[in-house]
């Protein structure tokens, strides 16, 4: 079964393929994505590495967990489930005249 890491810390010149190819040190990397800002593309400095098996995933930890990666010291812990979050509304449909 597939496990998720998150990677918090990184450097803004990180990109998808740099982290795949660090984290494949640890194992089968199945997917590497940073996450970016919407508007700018800008990295947000962190992202998610999905390891083939538990077993590489906590290699994965060992191996990068407080280590340096693109100059930066990188956090690397199992991502949490993604929680329910209220609905957002835009200012549009709050003030409607």
């Amino acid at each position: 079964m597939n496990k998720k890491l998150y990677v918090g810390g990184l450097s803004f010149q990180t990109t998808d393929d740099t982290l795949g190819a660090s984290f494949a040190e640890a194992g089968t990397v199945v997917s590497a994505v940073i996450i970016k800002d919407k508007f700018s593309g800008q990295s947000k400095g962190f992202g998610f590495v999905e390891m083939s098996t538990e077993e590489e995933a906590q290699a994965a930890i060992t191996l990068w967990d407080g280590k340096e990666l693109d100059g930066r010291t990188v956090k690397v812990n199992e991502a949490r489930p993604m929680e329910d979050r209220p609905p957002r509304h835009d200012n549009y449909s709050r003030n409607q005249y």
